[in-house]
């Protein structure tokens, strides 16, 4: 008896840890896909974002600003978005959720 009591409440866990790890999966998914249209982002663009060291080093800055609904805004996160937003005309008109988004999926 004991041993179905335990196993429930873990079984449970594991399929919300699972759940989970999909949905931000599907979502990172959904983000680039919208990021290509909306910002026409072409193989050679995202390959130099992902180079860019101040996008590199935005990536935990970024993290915190989409897990806090953009609550949290780190320096870094600050430097990324200035950078693309003046290298990247077309990310001009992407929100900054966007942006933190797209730098957590390079």
């Amino acid at each position: 008896m004991h041993k179905l009591l335990l196993a429930a409440p873990l079984a449970l866990a594991i399929a919300a840890g699972t759940a989970q790890a999909q949905t931000l999966v599907a979502t990172s998914n959904i983000v680039v896909r919208a990021l290509d249209r909306s910002i026409n982002f072409t193989s050679d663009v995202t390959s130099r974002i992902s180079d860019m060291k101040v996008v590199v080093e935005a990536r935990e800055d970024a993290a915190s600003f989409v897990a806090s609904a953009g609550e949290i805004r780190g320096a870094h996160l600050e430097a990324a978005i200035g950078t693309l937003r003046s290298e990247f005309p077309a990310a001009r008109n992407a929100s900054d959720l966007q942006l933190a988004e797209a730098i957590l999926a390079l």
